[in-house]
């Protein structure tokens, strides 16, 4: 499985990131131990939403859509 995950700051609610991974247990306690530069600076982070993909093509583009204007409007309304 292949998971897409949006995640929210603690300290900083309006700061949000959108991966994937395979192991999703193991990647949000790699973002709260700061070894993602590009989040290490908004920790603590909750885990607000997920959605598994047996299809890693699937997953891609859904995780692609979410970045988009649109697509973070969408997280915002119905993801979060």
């Amino acid at each position: 499985m292949i998971y897409m995950y949006l995640l929210q700051s603690i300290y900083y609610p309006k700061e949000t990131y959108i991966g994937l991974t395979a192991d999703l247990r193991a990647r949000l306690a790699a973002h709260n131990a700061g070894r993602s530069p590009h989040t290490a600076k908004f920790r603590p982070w909750r885990l607000v939403t997920y959605v598994a993909f047996s299809n890693k093509e699937k997953a891609i583009a859904f995780e692609q859509y979410l970045k988009t204007a649109s697509g973070r409007a969408f997280a915002n309304k119905r993801l979060r």
